[in-house]
């Protein structure tokens, strides 16, 4: 085996990205500029948080809980769900389905983006947010059962 060295890699379009989140959350991305897809492992902080609410218009976002549970938020049309996924479940949303996740506490997920390529494909949703960041992460089990 040889090692790529960063440089090769991006000949290819592939770059590393590393950011320390508003809400405390490390994410350690890698990313493909030629294609839009990414990978990126999300450690969440000590407290969890909710991410931002968003949608894209052409990729997809396959989530895999690693460790710990995270709790999501689905809006399409006058449809809202909440759901929890624990160790090893997952879930996939598509384009224009708005969507937020909350992380437990030092939870690890993986995030898998793929999809037809539109550079800066990530929407905010106001509303969204609306809906779920009051939310108390104790209530999440409760509300999400209620809620299917």
């Amino acid at each position: 085996m040889i090692r790529i060295s960063e440089e090769e890699a991006s000949l290819f379009g592939v770059a590393t990205k590393f950011d320390l989140m508003e809400n405390g959350e490390r994410r350690f991305r890698l990313n493909c500029s030629q294609d839009g897809s990414s990978y990126c492992r999300t450690v969440a902080s000590e407290d969890g948080a909710w991410q931002n609410s968003h949608y894209h218009k052409s990729v997809s976002e396959f989530y895999v809980v690693q460790s710990g549970w995270i709790a999501y938020a689905i809006k399409k049309d006058r449809e809202f769900k909440l759901g929890v996924l624990k160790q090893g479940e997952s879930i996939t949303f598509t384009p224009l389905v708005w969507h937020n996740i909350y992380l437990s506490s030092n939870s690890v997920i993986h995030t898998i983006k793929y999809g037809d390529y539109l550079e800066n494909d990530w929407f905010p949703s106001p509303e969204l947010d609306q809906l779920t960041k009051h939310l108390d992460p104790d209530s999440l089990f409760s509300l999400s059962a209620e809620k299917k």
